[in-house]
């Protein structure tokens, strides 16, 4: 496991709980104990969590944007699940939107290859993956590329989604709720993802289970603004009625 997907984990707890525990920590996780103080205190560095005797209580819930490669390794097959059932929203031939992100880099390698797509994205690993294939047309935003996310982000992306308008836009987010709508830790790519939902004829909502309830520091969208949710099983079913009275559809891959 990554040192983000731990410290990732350690911080869900954190919040969830109210309190996480050294000893507790090290047999969820199957490290030492020094290693968990370890990330305990590199968390505390983000001023995420403050040590306490023993473990750590949480100090807010703004948000811990971990790296790529900490997300990707993690829930693997049910981002591979959503990706599948994002495949049933694509138009039989025109555009789409992939915003960046580890569930829409899934939706990317499903992408069927009997269709003429024309694929917008921000996702400079999307925009690589995509290039060479013979029946798509790729168009990457332009824009200054953030190092922990590889996506373009500030005016140039915004600028030219102000003139894009695509069939369906596939989104990221990095935490959703009914109270609080769709959240980022970053303000620059909640501006390219509020003018991504602008710039769609259907707004799809690609989330794991882990990324509700989870409300980050910047606020691009609410769940009216979306067509449909697509998550995994492990988003209790309780939680559908609810979410669906905002407007948005839900389906559970």
């Amino acid at each position: 496991m990554y040192a983000e997907e731990r410290q990732q984990r350690i911080l869900q707890q954190a919040r969830e709980r109210g309190r996480v525990e050294v000893t507790a920590l090290t047999k969820v996780l199957g490290v030492t104990s020094e290693t968990v103080r370890r990330d305990l205190t590199a968390l505390e560095r983000h001023g995420l969590l403050r040590r306490v005797h023993g473990g750590a209580i949480p100090l807010d819930r703004l948000g811990f944007e971990p790296g790529i490669a900490a997300r990707d390794a993690a829930l693997t097959a049910e981002k591979e699940r959503i990706a599948k059932a994002a495949l049933d929203e694509l138009p039989g031939e025109g555009s789409i939107l992939l915003d960046a992100g580890t569930t829409t880099a899934r939706l990317a390698d499903v992408l069927p290859s009997d269709r003429e797509l024309t694929v917008v994205t921000n996702s400079l690993p999307i925009a690589m993956k995509l290039s060479a294939r013979p029946n798509l047309t790729m168009l990457f935003l332009g824009g200054r590329v953030r190092g922990r996310t590889l996506a373009a982000v500030d005016v140039w992306a915004t600028r030219a989604l102000e003139d894009t308008f695509v069939d369906v836009a596939f989104i990221g987010t990095n935490g959703f709720s009914i109270e609080r709508g769709l959240t980022t830790p970053d303000s620059t790519e909640a501006a390219v993802k509020g003018a991504m939902i602008g710039s769609a004829r259907r707004a799809v909502l690609l989330a794991d289970h882990t990324k509700f309830g989870n409300d980050n520091l910047i606020r691009f969208g609410s769940l009216e603004d979306l067509e449909l949710l697509i998550t995994d099983t492990g988003l209790d079913a309780s939680l559908v009625p609810a979410l669906e009275a905002t407007g948005v559809q839900v389906v559970r891959a």
